[in-house]
């Protein structure tokens, strides 16, 4: 069986032409799964034969929700999705008053072992396909109710250790007859896979890249995050330099504010040294606590901020929302996973 909703529109043209049908039913067909229809019976326009024919031959992806949490706070939702193996990922819709804001997963769990996340622990169990990564802006919508403008690839999983889905989704997103979400409101998150950086940066791809940093140093940074030991903070930074030489976009620099790992004042003083020079965001994170985790969220945030200020760093502090509802990034498929 094909998965349909992963072709684009290229490919889904040459699928109809294969099955003896006008190359046009191509638009027809995307337009209907950029909408949300989940049986080709729902796709009104075509022939009783087409859609027997694809149903036959493909399946369209949609998941159900296994959970659905509302911050009483913010209005913050998290979803819960299950997927049609069974495996579970999470997406969370944020209210900011420049928009809505979907922070979506890239796999199912998440190899690179970074000691704050729940994400990774369990390990990664796959990547996620083109179709399930669209279905969870689609999907999260249609529930919702709410108009999405902007996505965010920060939720379970590495992006770019899932690079040519992660490419693919932002091709299928980005397209006038589905979604139609312009990569100048997609932000992709990364830990660091420098190589995976430097294949990106050639793309030239309109999107802001965001560099999960958390440490200044190596000593530091190699024992939060194991991905470091491989590359080393100038090999990454380097790469960063690069990126926006090529792109001439910014690059947001995010950083767990953990008490008494990175908090430092000579740390704050080497990430500026690091970031002079080019173009630069960081956003300093209150870092949500993991049950399984000694880490313990800083309380230096704000002396680290002024820092970095007075370095003439571009620095803000993310308002923390949906604290009452499992809204880092992991938890709620950790608990789930707890307690079946």
């Amino acid at each position: 069986m094909t998965d349909i909703k992963s072709m684009n529109q290229a490919e889904m043209a040459d699928y109809f032409r294969e099955l003896g049908e006008p190359a046009f039913r191509a638009k027809q067909v995307f337009q209907w799964l950029h909408r949300g229809a989940v049986s080709f019976d729902d796709m009104t326009n075509l022939s009783k034969g087409l859609r027997e024919k694809l149903s036959g031959s493909c399946y369209i992806t949609a998941p159900a929700v296994e959970r659905k949490q509302v911050s009483a706070q913010d209005g913050t939702i998290k979803y819960l999705w299950k997927l049609r193996d069974g495996n579970c990922i999470e997406t969370v819709l944020m209210r900011y008053h420049h928009g809505n804001t979907v922070c979506i997963s890239s796999q199912v769990g998440c190899r690179m072992g970074c000691a704050f996340c729940a994400s990774t622990l369990g390990g990664k169990v796959r990547n996620l396909t083109p179709s399930e990564m669209l279905d969870q802006v689609l999907f999260t919508q249609l529930d919702s109710g709410v108009p999405i403008s902007n996505i965010v690839l920060m939720g379970i999983g590495e992006p770019l250790d899932n690079f040519d889905t992660v490419m693919r989704f932002l091709e299928l997103v980005n397209h006038p007859d589905g979604l139609n979400i312009g990569m100048r409101h997609i932000s992709l998150s990364t830990c660091g896979l420098v190589e995976k950086i430097d294949k990106l940066a050639d793309l030239r791809l309109q999107l802001t890249l965001s560099v999960s940093l958390h440490a200044p140093d190596d000593e530091t940074r190699s024992r939060i995050m194991p991905v470091n030991k491989a590359v080393g903070v100038e090999r990454l930074f380097r790469s960063c330099r690069q990126y926006f030489e090529k792109t001439g976009r910014r690059i947001s620099y995010e950083y767990a504010m953990i008490d008494g790992v990175n908090d430092s004042d000579w740390q704050a003083d080497l990430l500026a040294k690091h970031l002079k020079g080019t173009p630069g965001h960081v956003n300093l994170i209150p870092l949500n606590e993991v049950k399984e985790s000694p880490l313990k969220p800083s309380r230096r945030v704000e002396a680290f901020q002024k820092r970095l200020e007075q370095h003439g760093i571009t620095v803000t502090v993310r308002r923390k929302l949906g604290g009452d509802i499992d809204a880092s990034c992991g938890q709620l498929r950790r608990k789930a996973m707890q307690e079946s």
